[in-house]
């Protein structure tokens, strides 16, 4: 083993350990570092320290074993104490002649493999351990037979929400959706729920599902708000499903992130048992109620398609759906957001500390500006905390309480005009594009109120209206291009000291 001043070489058949690359938290940490090689990259973690000529082949302790380009540069191996449990072919994982990047994590059994310069993003390869050594501290970088330099290698914590590990895969089924998200402008008919039905992005809950064992990602707060979950303690992210197909389970969550889903007929029991013990009610209804049409008149369906289920008030070609379409009990989310309960951002209000305790999937579902900050990969997407300058709290509550029902309540007080104005302006400045309609539309009302003893022709008065609208968007447009030039969202990351500088975001 030679220590060099840039970098690291491994001789064959030997191991470097360093007292410094440890995990904080036993079983749960990421180990990002520069190599090159002509194979086997190998990275071994394990409970203690061990020796120069430790070699993983001859170890009886408990470890896991990471070796990229295994196979003369050909496979992905993960050993388990010594035995492959993981050798997969063609997975973009290979060494090279020259310094690529790589990172490793592991959560309680759940080992993730990426590439790149930047841990948490561009994950290739996920595997997890039904038997997890949660006691894995120590890191270890060893080679085969060939010699392996290592430079830049440093131990990180993981994010406060381990769930960003299931980012940007790189793989060809999800490059043209990443192309579509990192346009400038995001369509809104387009945008809603939807988008994130089993998405990595911003889940803080897995389903292991079937024999096979397949992780499917969801949101604790679309669930819950939905139906019953076992979510009851805090760190509860993982609902073993060893007994449910995941067909069944990809129709549920469709029924909730979508409103409407599609099964065939011979899995409708299926279906209704498993929203019953999830207390899905409205989806447990239709269930019991098309079967009940099926053995009435089995001519109503044609046995080689899918049955059809829609919420009642689901409207297929309306383009913000959340949550009066959904099946969400809206006092339920309502409660959610006043409880904090499976909250992931902390909202500051300058000169007025902590004023909410919210959601990321429920901020990005309605602004894109939001979605782009918890979703861009850079520090502010592993931050739990948001700080807010020169911003109402009043009007900040408002579009809370929009964004968590749908509707826009505002109390008829002498300050009506001027918290609609302040609403109107925060709605512009997130890029809440449902919210500033109905600012403007309430505006509108409450102009023809006052108008209506003065405008009798029917042209003058859609004159008048129109000019204001254009005056309204006007005024806004300005008003909100200073505001941003004085201020904008600050970011700072949970774990600084309070006295760091802000990061602030245009």
């Amino acid at each position: 083993m030679i220590e060099e001043n840039k970098f690291l070489t491994v001789a064959p058949f030997q191991c470097a350990w360093r007292k410094d690359l440890k995990f904080r938290e036993a079983g749960r940490g990421c180990v990002a570092f520069d190599a090159f090689a002509h194979n086997d990259v190998t990275v071994v973690f394990r409970e203690n320290v061990g020796s120069q000529h430790y070699h993983y082949k001859r170890d009886n302790s408990p470890h896991y074993t990471v070796i990229l380009g295994s196979h003369r540069n050909r496979r992905l191996k993960i050993e388990v104490d010594g035995k492959t449990v993981v050798d997969e072919e063609g997975v973009a994982l290979c060494c090279s002649s020259t310094f690529q990047s790589y990172w490793i994590s592991i959560y309680d059994g759940l080992i993730s493999v990426g590439k790149g310069r930047y841990p948490f993003q561009n994950l290739v390869f996920q595997w997890l351990d039904s038997n997890p050594n949660c006691s894995v501290r120590y890191v270890g970088l060893s080679c085969w037979d060939k010699h392996v330099g290592y430079r830049n290698v440093n131990v990180l914590p993981l994010p406060n929400n381990h769930m960003l590990l299931w980012k940007q895969v790189d793989s060809g089924e999800y490059e043209g959706k990443e192309e579509e998200l990192e346009g400038e402008q995001l369509s809104y008919e387009k945008w809603g729920l939807e988008n994130f039905l089993e998405s990595r992005e911003l889940s803080d809950v897995l389903f292991i599902v079937g024999k096979d064992k397949r992780l499917v990602p969801a949101h604790k707060v679309i669930l819950q708000a939905s139906g019953n979950f076992p979510l009851s303690l805090p760190n509860e992210d993982v609902i073993q499903l060893q007994n449910i197909s995941y067909p069944i389970l990809h129709a549920l969550l469709q029924y909730i992130y979508t409103g409407q889903t599609q099964i065939s007929e011979a899995q409708l029991g299926s279906l209704r048992a498993l929203s019953l013990q999830f207390e899905l009610m409205p989806l447990v209804r239709q269930c019991e109620e098309t079967a009940e049409r099926f053995k009435l008149n089995k001519k109503l369906f044609d046995s080689g398609k899918s049955v059809e289920l829609s919420y009642p008030s689901f409207q297929p070609h309306c383009c913000m759906a959340f949550p009066s379409q959904l099946p969400m009990n809206v006092k339920r989310l309502r409660q959610l957001q006043s409880t904090g309960d499976y909250s992931d951002i902390n909202i500051y209000i300058e000169g007025h500390g902590l004023v909410a305790q919210l959601h990321k999937v429920i901020l990005s579902l309605w602004s894109v500006p939001f979605s782009k900050m918890f979703t861009n990969g850079m520090s502010e997407s592993s931050s739990s905390e948001v700080f807010l300058s020169d911003v109402s709290p009043e009007a900040f509550k408002v579009m809370l309480e929009f964004l968590y029902s749908g509707v826009l309540s505002l109390e008829d007080s002498v300050e009506f005009g001027t918290l609609l104005l302040q609403v109107l302006l925060l709605a512009d400045q997130f890029g809440v594009t449902h919210l500033y309609q109905e600012c403007c539309k309430t505006l509108l009302e409450c102009l023809s109120e006052v108008a209506k003893p003065y405008i009798t022709n029917n042209l003058i008065q859609k004159i008048f209206v129109e000019s204001y609208l254009c005056f309204v968007d006007t005024v806004c447009f300005l008003l909100t291009r200073i505001k941003r030039r004085r201020s904008g969202l600050r970011f700072r990351a949970s774990e600084n000291k309070r006295s760091d500088p802000f990061m602030t975001l245009n």
